[in-house]
């Protein structure tokens, strides 16, 4: 790369060299850039054709125009490459690479010597529109043929093309000519080769080119603004924010800023694009280290923000030494728009990647130096400030904006929304989807249907599908997938499906997966899924399995397979309707297909075991679940010791879970309540007791199911008296572990709620089930308790069967 385009030459010109022109070289300039000495001497002879070329070409006339280029070549006077200019020059602008091509055939065609004006337009028009292999092939014949080699701006049209059209190959090519031929580069390349850096996610040729910047400029506030894009869009925050910080050390030494607006609205650098090289390596040296060492290794602030210390507004704001208040505004608008984009693009990665600490340090920042955000720097911050804070602080941001008659962004509404859609606070996030005007993603949808499904409110989900359509918001996959699960279930949970409720699920089905062919969208593995899941909770058995083998072939067409969550929600499915023969054959079907069944797999078919009772086909999954590395859980030992107390083997169930328990699989309350169940259908007392002993013991709270088999079965012996006592004890163990069941101060609020005869204190009970459900049920239990007239010990281990059931397990384990 040169130092200075001063030093540049044109070959075989000499028009240039260190600021010094001769006559000779003048005249040679200006046959380099398509006029000649000639010319000045006299008019084009196609002058006038050539406008009514241009003309034509502008009233959208384009066969006139072809006619009249046709005329101007065959005619009898000769013609020289300032008689096609004006036309170059129109195509350039246009751009119209298709009358640029017919025109420089027909010059071709004419042998007409080329200037290298006609060569830059040629190649601007083709690279304008689109024409990028032409006008590579239009630079060949330049670099080969002609006395003019192709300059700067040639270069630049091209690289600027080359990176519009996403295409690296050609901007590869084009940096490799420049190498070659020795061409510099100018601010409007560096910028160029940002964007491509950008383009191939490449942080590491941004740092060189900083470099290699700094060495030929002393960067302006544009230049940094540059910069910051770049970091910003490679997600780079620490690079991107010291940036910053010297682009404000750059703007407030700067007071009569370069920068300006033109009358279209674009800002721009007045300033002389003339390199000035550091001639002293030292100077040099301490430049780079100033600017760029600082953006390459970790700054103070992001040190102090990763331990949670944070740097400090204060710090920063003498870091960029303002000493200003905000009202006296030091930068002009043009500054003050630069440094709110740069500013906005850092709080948007800030959005990204959950930065919210940094994303306040830069509001803080802002109001130091008098910068008012914009609506679109509000919505990067709060898009950083929900990811981290959630919906509340979110909401108390927007309300400052309103305070401001400042518009939220689509984007700003569609993050709150979001946020409060996973909080599960369906008014408010329909309220802020209410308010977008425009969007193109379904994600913030996506999230309320999510919501929707997690509390079981589908009928919310309804309205946002028709604002969907009204924003004209096409559904992708994972609407979809949320739609079958959300509108497949006719019937509320735990109730069985019906004629009415299939005929109706069947139907919901049908619209949902014909929507999905009118979009042109194939099922994913989810969606399959909870199709499937919503037939079989239905209890649609033969629908489900038959729509398993269309699933299963039209994966196989895409070279894929079910996956094995799928076949678990199938088999589950199949358990719980107690088709095991029909859950085993599907479970075939898997092996077959190469799948290796998962813990999950082998625990349902365990279970499927029980539907049949046999222990020998539970034996043997368990024998094969070994083998494939799994070993048995808590949930395994409890199937199998349903399949024992089935049979009445309670001997071999009590083996059972003290091999459970030395194999480390703890017993839980769901095993322990299956062998309670199973004891109280046969009318085992003495097995309810010592497990009942044992979960004491082991300091597992008792839980409703447990209350009642318990409790049944005293009454079933006709235990009245003691079925009371037991009802007690095993309610104090489900408010509390402890022996000591509660402080004074709450003791005395649930002795109001057991003994009040309020009519309203039943209605304040039901209000504890929202925070504890067992909490509940035991003060509902003892109230009963109450109500029958039998006293309430709020020392439940004093009992004396609680006493009695301590003893007899001490002498059985001790005897």
């Amino acid at each position: 790369m040169t130092n200075s385009f001063r030093d540049w030459k044109a070959p075989e010109t000499g028009y240039m060299r260190k600021g010094r022109k001769n006559a000779a070289g003048f005249v040679e300039a200006l046959r380099y850039f398509g006029t000649s000495n000639d010319y000045l001497a006299r008019a084009p002879i196609a002058r006038s054709m050539q406008d009514k070329i241009v003309n034509a070409l502008h009233m959208g006339e384009r066969s006139r125009a072809s006619h009249m280029l046709s005329e101007l070549g065959g005619g009898g006077q000769a013609l020289q490459a300032v008689d096609f200019i004006s036309i170059l020059q129109y195509c350039a602008r246009a751009p119209d690479p298709l009358f640029v091509m017919e025109t420089w055939k027909l010059m071709e065609e004419k042998d007409i010597e080329l200037s290298g004006n006609c060569y830059i337009l040629t190649i601007q028009s083709l690279c304008r529109g689109g024409y990028l292999k032409e006008a590579f092939k239009i630079l060949s014949i330049q670099r080969e043929s002609s006395d003019t080699y192709p300059t700067l701006q040639v270069y630049n049209n091209l690289l600027e093309a080359s990176i519009q059209m996403n295409s690296v190959n050609h901007a590869s090519e084009c940096m490799d000519m420049m190498e070659q031929q020795g061409v510099g580069k100018n601010a409007i390349t560096y910028n160029l080769l940002l964007k491509l850096a950008v383009l191939q996610q490449d942080l590491s040729v941004v740092r060189e080119i900083w470099k290699e910047y700094i060495n030929c400029y002393s960067p302006s506030i544009m230049t940094f603004r540059k910069f910051i894009w770049s970091f910003t869009r490679l997600e780079d925050l620490q690079s991107a924010y010291v940036a910053l910080q010297k682009m404000i050390v750059v703007a407030l030494q700067q007071k009569d800023s370069s920068i300006i607006k033109t009358c279209e609205g674009r800002l721009f650098d007045s300033r002389v694009d003339i390199p000035i090289p550091f001639h002293d390596d030292l100077a040099r040296s301490r430049y780079e280290e100033n600017m760029f060492a600082s953006i390459s290794s970790s700054s103070e602030y992001f040190k102090e923000r990763d331990s949670n210390k944070g740097l400090g507004f204060e710090l920063v704001a003498n870091k960029v030494n303002t000493g200003l208040s905000s009202s006296e505004q030091p930068f002009s608008g043009p500054v003050m728009k630069l440094l709110r984009w740069s500013v906005g693009d850092i709080l948007h990665t800030c959005a990204k990647s959950k930065d919210f600490m940094l994303a306040e340090q830069l509001m803080l920042q802002m109001q130091n130096l008098g910068l008012e955000p914009s609506s679109c720097t509000y919505d990067g911050f709060v898009r950083a400030l929900v990811a981290r804070k959630g919906f509340h602080d979110a909401i108390e941001v927007l309300k400052v904006m309103q305070q401001k008659n400042m518009k939220p962004h689509d984007s700003t509404l569609a993050a709150v929304s979001v946020s409060c859609s996973k909080g599960l606070e369906l008014d408010l996030a329909e309220t802020f989807l209410a308010q977008i005007s425009e969007c193109n993603h379904t994600y913030p949808f996506n999230a309320f249907f999510q919501a929707c499904d997690n509390l079981d409110r589908p009928e919310r989900a309804v309205g946002m599908l028709a604002k969907m359509k009204y924003l004209n918001i096409l559904p992708d996959v994972r609407t979809y997938e949320l739609m079958f699960s959300l509108f497949g279930n006719v019937n509320a949970p735990y109730e069985d499906g019906n004629m009415l409720s299939q005929i109706e699920c069947a139907k919901r089905i049908n619209a949902i997966e014909m929507d999905m062919i009118r979009h042109g969208i194939q099922h994913s593995h989810t969606s399959m899924q909870n199709l499937l899941k919503a037939l079989g909770m239905e209890g649609m058995i033969d629908d489900m399995i038959q729509y398993l083998s269309v699933a299963e072939n039209q994966f196989m067409h895409r070279n894929s397979h079910l996956r094995i969550h799928t076949y678990n929600t199938v088999l589950h499915l199949l358990i719980d309707a107690k088709e095991s023969n029909m859950a085993i054959e599907v479970f075939k079907r898997m092996l077959s297909c190469g799948l290796s069944p998962n813990a999950i797999t082998y625990h349902v078919m365990i279970e499927g075991c029980t539907v049949i009772k046999c222990y020998r086909s539970a034996c043997a999954l368990i024998s094969m679940m070994i083998r494939n590395g799994f070993y048995p859980h808590t949930v395994t030992y409890t199937s199998l010791i349903k399949i024992l107390m089935s049979f009445e083997e309670f001997d071999e169930t009590l083996k059972l879970l003290d091999q459970a328990s030395s194999e480390g699989s703890q017993p839980d309350l769901v095993l322990y309540n299956t062998i309670l169940q199973a004891a109280r259908e046969k009318g085992r007392i003495d097995l309810i007791e010592m497990i009942v002993e044992q979960m004491h013991q082991e300091n597992i709270q008792p839980d409703p199911t447990t209350c009642s088999n318990v409790f049944n079965a005293y009454v079933d012996n006709g235990f009245y008296s003691t079925a009371m006592e037991a009802l007690q004890v095993l309610s104090m163990r489900m408010i509390s572990k402890d022996d000591d069941v509660l402080e004074e101060e709450n003791r005395l609020e649930y002795e109001n709620l057991i003994f009040d005869e309020d009519s309203e204190t039943e209605s304040r009970i039901i209000e504890i089930f929202k925070d504890s459900a067992y909490t509940g049920v035991a003060l509902l239990y003892l109230r009963w308790c109450a109500t029958l007239d039998f006293p309430v010990s709020w020392s439940p281990n004093q009992s004396p069967w609680a006493k009695r059931l301590s003893r007899d397990y001490a002498s059985r384990h001790h005897g």
